[in-house]
């Protein structure tokens, strides 16, 4: 499911419950200085994680101060964010100027403790090449350092490197609950492009499929899906960032399934088993 960029006043994108990707939660908040936003998602655990400005942050009577510390856009510095607990009542205030403020959440009933990721705390990794087409960095803000502290959420931002290239190949689904080969996750996908009027192509290939369906990116697009391979590319001469949502039916830790047909190609990109080892 691919939404174009409009103005969502604030209300989810994809809400609890959804139709298509019921593991996942997603909502784009917009405020100017002093405006508050408050927010409760019983049955779903979620992460504040502003895009840009800076907000005050309040989970049942924990504050966190000064979240978020970009300006210009998602490239401008690292990202922070706060662990909201499943059902909790979370507000916050914006204390720039403006703030664009993602909140990711996934399905999971078991109320754990708040807790705030900071620029210093975020787990980074770079892999691939500008060879193979293939050069991005991945910023995890709820990666795999926090298993004992989060149920079923995994929060990450992804970046190309360089101008133009490919992301998510080989292309790889996680559709079926299979385990130790393959879990269930529904994803969710917010892209950036810069410059900004910038685009990219999104593909998703149902499993079985000859041919599947491509989906033309541009800044502000959020891609919803629960089933197939889905590779996606930035065009020359642009950088694109996608924020990524990941909520699993079974467990956190996702194991992804490559494509038989392209998986040979995990041995030829450098540094990607180690990408694919932070998210398990």
């Amino acid at each position: 499911m691919h939404m174009p960029p409009f103005d969502n006043a604030n209300r989810p994108l994809v809400d609890v419950d959804d139709s298509r990707v019921p593991l996942t939660y997603f909502n784009i908040v917009k405020l100017t200085r002093g405006q508050a936003f408050a927010y409760q998602t019983p049955g779903y655990e979620t992460s504040i994680v502003p895009a840009t400005g800076t907000v005050d942050v309040a989970v049942d009577g924990e504050n966190y101060a000064a979240i978020g510390q970009r300006v210009e856009n998602v490239w401008d510095g690292e990202p922070e964010g706060v662990y909201v607990p499943s059902g909790a009542k979370a507000e916050f205030v914006c204390q720039s100027e403006r703030a664009e403020v993602f909140i990711a959440g996934a399905k999971f009933d078991k109320v754990l403790t708040p807790f705030a990721v900071r620029a210093d705390e975020i787990d980074m990794i770079q892999y691939g090449s500008d060879d193979t087409k293939t050069h991005r960095k991945i910023k995890h803000i709820l990666g795999t350092k926090y298993h004992d502290k989060v149920g079923r959420l995994l929060v990450s931002e992804l970046f190309t490197v360089g101008a133009g290239g490919w992301s998510g190949f080989p292309s790889h689904k996680h559709d079926t609950d299979r385990l130790p080969d393959e879990t269930l996750h529904n994803e969710v996908y917010n892209f950036r492009f810069k410059p900004d009027h910038g685009f990219g192509m999104q593909l998703l290939q149902a499993d079985g499929d000859p041919v599947g369906q491509a989906f033309h990116l541009v800044d502000g697009s959020t891609f919803a899906f629960n089933a197939g391979y889905h590779p996606c590319v930035a065009a020359p001469g642009y950088e694109m960032y996608y924020f990524t949502i990941l909520g699993g039916l079974s467990q956190r830790s996702l194991v992804q399934s490559f494509q038989p047909e392209h998986a040979y190609q995990v041995e030829t990109i450098p540094g990607i088993k180690d990408m694919i080892a932070k998210f398990k």
